[in-house]
């Protein structure tokens, strides 16, 4: 069921300043708050029920309390609640935070948790947790999540946003159905979150004390560092980190190794690292020496974006001495050596417009490059997953599907193997959904006997500021457990301590 919107425009609603009284509800309907609409039903039309429809939007029990009428009322949640986000295509946002653009058609206010407005061309109507969440409500994914039961991945004619054609073992949940394009709100809501805000009123020199007097004397104080370092961003610690050698003539780094070890060691100093800097760190010390460590070297170069892949090649050239390219080309081979000095390269096509015509060419030079022939042509796929842009490779998977009746991840692992096919794998998992990417990675890291501890860590630190609330959400979406359940699980002491204050109980 959907609404209808008077054609005389939005406002249109009760209660709004210049609202058109006839235009809605229908004739024979009472007006919001405490009436009767849709027809046959209070708004929400039942528990569990909300909006649109029963079984739908949000989650059971639907909308709080009444609807408020403008002026005064903070969007169209129930009073007391967070302000709702919705506004016609085009329009702000009423009652969004901080000039929050709306997203889509008019909304009806979000509770704590946020469920986003449905829009046209479903973008915004995941389950709980919608786009546009209100601060402590969780995003959700790709256009519309589906449970944990279905499978993720393009979706088909005449299906919801995000739902596959047929069961896709290990997909991702995904976006817009192909042919439709996100508009800039609809890009607007895909906007990530991390865990770690700058604090406010900040005092670099009151924090560097703080961590003086957790070092100073017999023992540590460890709590005291957990403290501080968990609730600064990055730019803040890179500021404690200059006061403390201003105000004690001392290298604060070097007093943290002193004072502490192991994994809390190798998190907290990862965590004032400049984050350019310790994706270069990252990158070098796979290489450095005997063996490589292919997984990091796809992690951090199949992931990021352009700007930040070339701030990474010139920072790995200045603070190390080394050219990365020549760096791969001696520690990797192959067709896997060819993708990983593509991605080096940071020149992937960046635009978010997508040209049907161009992914569905694509979509057939893929299939006649791998399933439609005898052997595989390497280069071809090479050229489209590390040239075209994250919204183009997410439509060409949806295209691939419709073609071959095989998602194109798998068509990757039935034609690949090895390092190549994890790094094509991980650039178009990337493209579907990167949160999600990024969940399995963590999950990876600690499942079975053992921990990945690297891994864990710096997948924690280097998303805690980007995307990391996505992250536990897709983790919890994928594997039925909380991220921080699981770290709990894996892990103890201090180091378990800072990786729940970054991740956020």
């Amino acid at each position: 069921m959907s609404y209808q919107y008077p054609s005389s425009g939005f406002p249109g609603y009760p209660g709004y300043p210049g609202a058109d009284p006839s235009a809605y509800p229908p004739a024979g309907q009472q007006a919001y708050p405490g009436g009767q609409y849709p027809p046959g039903g209070a708004f929400p039309p039942a528990a569990g029920g909300g909006y649109p429809a029963a079984g739908g939007y949000p989650a059971p029990g639907g909308f709080p309390g009444a609807m408020p009428s403008y002026p005064g009322a903070p969007g169209y949640g129930a009073p007391g609640q967070a302000p709702g986000y919705g506004a016609p295509p085009g329009a702000p946002g009423y009652g969004a935070p901080q000039g929050v653009p709306g997203y889509g058609a008019p909304g009806f206010g979000a509770p704590p948790g946020g469920y986003g407005a449905p829009a046209a061309g479903g973008y915004g109507a995941p389950a709980a947790g919608g786009y546009g969440a209100p601060p402590g409500g969780t995003p959700g994914y790709g256009g519309y999540q589906q449970p944990p039961s279905q499978s993720y991945g393009g979706g088909g004619p005449g299906q919801m946003p995000g739902q596959a054609p047929g069961p896709v073992p290990g997909g991702f949940p995904s976006g817009p159905a192909p042919g439709q394009q996100p508009s800039p709100f609809a890009a607007a809501m895909t906007a990530t979150q991390g865990t770690i805000k700058p604090a406010a009123n900040f005092d670099a020199l009151a924090d560097a004390e703080k961590l003086r007097k957790a070092m100073k004397g017999f023992g540590t104080d460890e709590q005291a560092i957990i403290d501080v370092v968990a609730n600064r961003s990055a730019d803040q610690r890179q500021k404690i980190k200059a006061a403390f050698k201003t105000a004690y003539g001392k290298d604060l780094i070097k007093d943290l190794k002193s004072e502490l070890s192991g994994n809390v060691e190798e998190l907290i100093i990862a965590l004032f690292m400049p984050p350019t800097y310790y994706d270069a760190y990252s990158l070098y010390n796979a290489m450095k020496g005997a063996g490589t460590k292919e997984g990091v070297l796809i992690e951090i170069l199949c992931s990021r974006t352009n700007n930040e892949i070339r701030n990474i090649v010139a920072c790995y050239k200045t603070d190390f001495g080394r050219d990365i390219e020549k760096d791969i080309r001696s520690d990797t081979s192959g067709h896997f050596e060819r993708l990983l000095v593509s991605m080096c390269q940071g020149n992937r096509d960046e635009s978010q417009n997508v040209n049907m015509q161009q992914v569905e060419q694509d979509a057939q030079r893929l299939y006649q490059a791998g399933e439609g022939k005898l052997g595989t042509d390497e280069s071809s796929f090479n050229l489209v997953l590390a040239s075209r842009s994250f919204p183009h490779l997410k439509a060409v998977s949806e295209a691939y599907a419709r073609i071959s009746k095989r998602d194109l991840i798998s068509a990757i692992g039935r034609e690949f193997s090895g390092h190549i096919e994890d790094g094509l794998k991980a650039v178009l998992q990337c493209a579907i959904n990167r949160p999600a990417y990024f969940a399995e990675r963590l999950y990876k890291s600690m499942k079975g006997a053992g921990t990945r501890d690297s891994t864990l860590i710096r997948v924690i630190v280097t998303r805690s500021e980007i995307d990391l609330v996505q992250i536990k959400q897709a983790f919890v979406q994928m594997y039925q457990k909380s991220l921080s359940s699981m770290i709990q699980g894996d892990t103890s002491g201090d180091y378990r301590k800072l990786l729940l204050a970054i991740t956020g109980q």
